[in-house]
């Protein structure tokens, strides 16, 4: 009996003492710092503070990124519940000394470096003076919410700002070795490795939870991409033409609708994209349709509705920090303008090629069957080539017309031709006819 108690005395105890271990979370800073790392970021620090985590460490090893990503990182950090602890192992460069300097405590591994924060292009030349005020700004109030040095800090981002024994001569860059970190009190200890940060600040034997991003953080991210983002508009805009020219709802309009969807859903994710901008570019669309299909001829509305798809996704593909200097503004511009140089040529290729390709033919009814056979769908109209008419209604581009004293209807090259106008056929293609204007 005793030993019976005993047993349950003891799997009482280890339970217990199993409940209240520190449940420690690690996240990973480990690479360039990208859009995509900042819905990973808010992640870990959901799910840390969901399940009532006594830390948080992120293992910081980063020549830096994406300014912008950097700041939703921050700002994560700074708004978590629960306590953060940076790891600086090996480097924390650029951007990824700000998402230092947003944890609470900061720990430095021998060897390892954290400062050089000049915001510089993606040519590594150096930004204008807006751009570098706002990330002493964004360093400075960092520092002074973590109750470090903020003029360390802002030293990082400006060469000018002297720092007493670090650049005296106030023509280099602020960045700190381990000791120096420590030294100048911009971190709290060196430490090797994450058991020992757990041990010093008192989470020994804590459960480590180790986070690794999931696979709809690295679709995103993929999307983001700038070549995989300019073939999307690409396919969208190549669909939208198509479904234009077919006149009715079909593949290619499926396409482009799951293409655009994809596009705006990743940068709306990312924060590129608002819901103003995607907006903007449906209402774009439907001026257009609109333009084409009801209002005669082309005016304000197709004009308009273009400039506001233009604008959408200009807009898309830029960040409220971006926007603030022409040099970021002007890749958004040159990876628009090859998107849009692109699509006219795809639509060139396939209004040249697809309708004499079988794929074109399985889209399209085709009258292969002869009327001898008794199943031809309706009578043979290839006689009419080269006949004249008059237009019955408005074709912009469909719509029908009165040719050799019967209503036929008809299209247009993609012209929009008024009623009464005099029109001849051009062509016949299975049950299509093509006229134009005489």
């Amino acid at each position: 009996m005793k030993r019976i108690l005993f047993f349950l005395f003891s799997l009482i105890f280890i339970s217990v003492s199993y409940a209240q271990r520190p449940v420690v979370y690690i996240g990973n800073i480990d690479s360039e710092i990208d859009l995509g790392l900042a819905p990973y970021v808010k992640r870990v620090v959901d799910e840390a503070e969901k399940n009532h985590a006594s830390a948080i460490i992120f293992h910081i090893n980063t020549f830096g990124g994406r300014v912008d990503a950097a700041t939703q990182i921050k700002d994560a950090i700074l708004n978590s519940k629960v306590r953060t602890i940076a790891f600086v192992d090996k480097r924390a460069i650029s951007a990824g000394a700000l998402i230092a300097l947003s944890c609470e405590k900061i720990v430095m591994a021998p060897g390892s470096s954290l400062g050089a924060s000049t915001v510089v292009d993606q040519s590594g030349q150096k930004q204008s003076e807006k751009y570098q005020s706002y990330m002493r700004s964004e360093m400075r109030a960092t520092a002074e919410k973590n109750h470090r040095r903020s003029d360390i800090a802002q030293a990082m981002v400006d060469e000018s700002i002297v720092v007493p024994d670090l650049n005296d001569d106030a023509t280099k860059l602020v960045t700190l070795t381990y000791e120096e970190a420590v030294k100048y009190k911009m971190a709290d200890t060196v430490l090797s490795s994450i058991a020992d940060i757990e041990n010093a600040f008192g989470y020994k034997g804590a459960q480590d939870v180790t986070v690794g991003s999931n696979w709809a953080e690295d679709f995103v991210s993929f999307l983001n991409n700038p070549i995989v983002s300019s073939i999307l508009i690409i396919i969208g805009l190549v669909g939208i033409f198509m479904e234009i020219k077919m006149g009715v709802w079909g593949l290619p309009g499926t396409v482009a609708v799951i293409a655009l969807a994809l596009f705006f859903g990743s940068s709306y994710i990312l924060q590129l994209a608002s819901a103003i901008d995607i907006v903007m570019f449906v209402v774009g669309v439907i001026l257009l349709l609109i333009e084409i299909f009801v209002i005669p001829g082309f005016g304000i509305a197709g004009v308009l509705g273009i400039l506001l798809m233009i604008f959408g996704l200009f807009l898309s593909l830029v960040s409220d920090f971006q926007m603030r200097d022409f040099s970021f503004l002007s890749m958004a511009i040159i990876q628009l303008a090859s998107v849009f140089v692109a699509t006219g040529v795809f639509i060139f290729l396939l209004s040249k090629i697809l309708p004499k390709t079988n794929v074109w033919n399985r889209l399209i009814l085709q009258e292969n069957i002869g009327g001898k056979s008794g199943y031809a769908s309706k009578p043979t109209l290839e006689h009419l080539v080269g006949a004249e008419g008059v237009a019955l209604t408005d074709l912009r581009p469909a719509g029908a017309a009165i040719i050799d004293g019967n209503r036929i209807d008809v299209v247009t090259e993609g012209d929009y031709i008024s009623h009464d106008a005099v029109i001849v056929v051009k062509s016949v293609e299975g049950s299509k006819v093509v006229v134009g204007m005489k």
